[in-house]
């Protein structure tokens, strides 16, 4: 488990609330009849919506298990009213369209055309009602979690809360097919508030009106039909390709073999300490970068050291939230930006200073879905096994900063990650005010873990040696080794 400013991040099974009674939600009998008998909707997924659901089916189909549900909890005070968490829930999942749909295979169609989508005309007969599940061990809690059904379920989606003696804690999960992390910590929030003020004898809170994920699904393809193979992006995108083996770049080290079962792990390293994050920006801005920069630079610069290749190819998300209504709408919104940077024989400086100027220059190219890109450049490949992504989040900035940090210290917020493994190898870099350090999520076996330890102290080193101001002497003995 690790923090991002008050927000506890990691498995379900880092998660340990106090012992005590549960009660869940789920669809009522008469909303999933409503549900099944959805009629079919010209509205296409999202490309990452798409993506996930090829990605589950092919792992399915391999035997293997697939990461997909984004956990949230929080801890409120007193005896739960269930009847007010019941209208809250349903408020929340009528005021959100991308809770109205769910998807279906279509073998007659390509495999860029075949999934279909089912949506219910009206938000109201989304109904979910509360079961007393009585007390339970914390294993047939994070079970009864996990059970949240598969994406191809209209109900991948559910609630719960742990009553306690003097407060409880309550849970929403939801399938990654619905929502980005980006809105998790923003809709246990809205619950919260929410839940005080009815209980405090209040009206509901005012909430702004949510947009259309369905608005955003079109104007996604609308504006990426309009691109060709001879488009900047895309021509930027199928360089990054080619010169990764037709895909996606691969983590440098080896993984274990991703055709065997496998859950995750996570490993924490402390890069930085309070001083040393302070001098690694100054060295940052010297070069005339960002900590961002830097962090994208280290990563090059360790990827050169393990493995003495000149280039650097490195994928980071980003959101692409574009208009106000994108900011309160319930939906998976992220892209990815491709990093390229030359190393061979580069300081940090020089380094950091080309991936600050490819990641700024390339924010667009979040705005263009490698499986679109695909689509133009068929003799490309969708994205091979344990594609590395790296996270920087700044905990100094919004939601984790100010007012709304100052808020989320009261909640005991936490994030959790089912404790699967798909394909996606993920790294965080999280600054914080005290200090800087990076999480992995990775396949739990000993290759695996063997490749981390040694990836997570390489890394380290980097970012120690910037921070004491040894950076290009550091760079030269590491290519002599």
């Amino acid at each position: 488990m690790f923090f991002i400013g008050p927000v506890r991040v990691g498995t379900i099974h880092d998660w340990v609330p106090s012992s005590g009674s549960v009660v869940s939600w789920h669809p009522s009998p008469a909303a999933r009849v409503k549900a099944a008998e959805a009629p079919i909707s010209s509205v296409p997924p999202s490309y990452m919506q798409a993506q996930h659901l090829h990605g589950y089916a092919d792992q399915v189909a391999k035997g293997l298990d697939y990461s997909r549900l984004l956990i949230a909890t929080c801890d409120v005070a007193g005896q739960c009213d269930i009847r007010a968490m019941t209208y809250i829930i349903n408020t929340h999942l009528r005021r959100h369209d991308t809770y109205r749909s769910w998807f279906e295979y279509d073998d007659t169609k390509n495999d860029a055309k075949n999934l279909v989508r089912h949506t219910i005309a009206d938000s109201a007969a989304i109904e979910f009602v509360p079961t007393d599940r009585g007390t339970m061990t914390l294993p047939d809690l994070h079970d009864r979690v996990l059970a949240t059904p598969d994406p191809f379920q209209w109900d991948c989606f559910s609630f719960g809360i742990v009553q306690g003696d003097d407060h409880f804690s309550f849970y929403t999960s939801v399938d990654h097919l619905h929502m980005d992390a980006t809105f998790a910590i923003v809709m246990v929030s809205e619950f919260h508030m929410m839940y005080a003020a009815l209980v405090g004898g209040g009206p509901p809170v005012p909430l702004p009106d949510a947009g259309s994920y369905d608005e955003f699904c079109l104007r996604q393809h609308r504006e990426v039909s309009t691109l060709t193979v001879e488009s900047p992006q895309v021509r930027t995108w199928i360089e990054f390709g080619e010169n990764n083996n037709k895909s996606l770049p691969v983590f440098p080290l080896p993984l274990g073999d991703p055709s065997k079962p496998c859950s995750g792990a996570i490993l924490t390293q402390q890069l930085l300490d309070e001083q040393q994050v302070a001098r690694f920006e100054s060295a940052c801005v010297a070069a005339g970068a960002r900590f961002s920069g830097g962090v994208f630079a280290c990563a090059a610069l360790t990827e050169h050291e393990i493995t003495r290749t000149p280039t650097y190819y490195g994928l980071t998300p980003s959101d692409t939230r574009s208009t106000p209504t994108d900011f309160v709408t319930l939906g998976w919104f992220t892209g990815m930006i491709p990093i390229t940077v030359p190393v061979a024989g580069a300081s940090f400086g020089d380094t950091a200073r080309v991936a600050q100027s490819c990641f700024d220059a390339g924010t667009d190219l979040a705005n263009v879905p490698w499986d679109r890109v695909v689509e133009l450049a068929p003799w490309l490949n969708r994205p091979p096994p344990n594609f590395p992504v790296i996270n920087y989040i700044d905990g100094g900035v919004a939601p984790f900063s100010g007012v709304f940090s100052s808020l989320l210290e009261g909640l005991n917020l936490g994030i959790w990650f089912d404790g699967r493994y798909s394909y996606q190898f993920c790294v965080f870099v999280n600054r914080m005010e005290n200090e800087t350090a990076m999480t992995v999520l990775f396949p739990d076996n000993p290759v695996a873990r063997e490749s981390v330890t040694r990836y997570l102290q390489v890394m380290r080193s980097w970012y120690v040696r910037v921070a004491d101001g040894q950076d290009a002497i550091a760079l030269n003995n590491a290519d002599r080794a």
